[in-house]
């Protein structure tokens, strides 16, 4: 993986596991960062540059995704759980 490909996936990973605490709910929250940090572990091994483009665009696309739920749940507040007292 080139150097300026190796950095732009660890800045999209800083990236969405930054958008994903902002999460108000504790169980999406904690699901997102699972995610994130699943989907990043299984794609360590990948080599192909087009392939890393492609996984690229989709962390992006996911990026959006996190960051329009974020909002939508601080549109709606809910009670904090017993874990977050």
């Amino acid at each position: 993986m080139a150097a300026s490909t190796r950095a732009q996936v660890l800045s999209l990973y800083r990236i969405l596991m930054k958008e994903s605490k902002k999460f108000p709910s504790y169980n999406y929250r904690t699901y997102a960062l699972r995610r994130v940090q699943d989907a990043f572990r299984a794609n360590r091994s990948v080599e192909d540059p087009k392939m890393v483009e492609q996984l690229l665009n989709q962390g992006r696309d996911n990026l959006d995704i996190i960051r329009r739920q974020v909002a939508i749940g601080k549109m709606y507040p809910t009670q904090k759980t017993i874990v977050e007292g």
